[in-house]
């Protein structure tokens, strides 16, 4: 079973940074994406970036484009999402997914309708 456990919310200033975690387990197969989210109260989650396993294509949501940056450890097992000029718009509760198996990859990636496994989330929080 896929487990997916984020780490690295907080309260920041605005302007500031931090790198989210998302420590993973449980793959059966070797491709799949990696999808970063954010959702607050009553609203639908947003996605924020995702990555191809295979390739790591990445892609980005035009909100944080330039300022956010997906990365990951595969001997970790882990991916990262660092934040930098963080805005208090961007205060959610960030979650990462996984789409497994994975048909196919593309920007459409960015929406949440794909991914079948969740983490419980982290909160970010941007004061200004």
């Amino acid at each position: 079973e896929v487990q997916l456990v984020e780490s690295g919310g907080g309260l920041v200033q605005a302007g500031g940074s931090l790198r989210l975690s998302c420590a993973a387990s449980g793959f059966t197969f070797d491709d799949y994406a990696i999808g970063w989210f954010r959702q607050t109260p009553g609203k639908e989650p947003e996605g924020v970036s995702c990555m191809s396993s295979s390739d790591s294509r990445i892609y980005y949501a035009d909100s944080v484009k330039g300022r956010f940056t997906f990365s990951r450890d595969n001997a970790k097992n882990t991916w990262y999402l660092q934040m930098n000029s963080l805005k208090p718009e961007d205060t959610a509760a960030y979650v990462c997914a996984v789409d497994q198996p994975l048909l196919s990859f593309g920007p459409d990636h960015l929406s949440a309708e794909d991914y079948g496994y969740w983490g419980q989330g982290t909160q970010v929080t941007v004061s200004s």
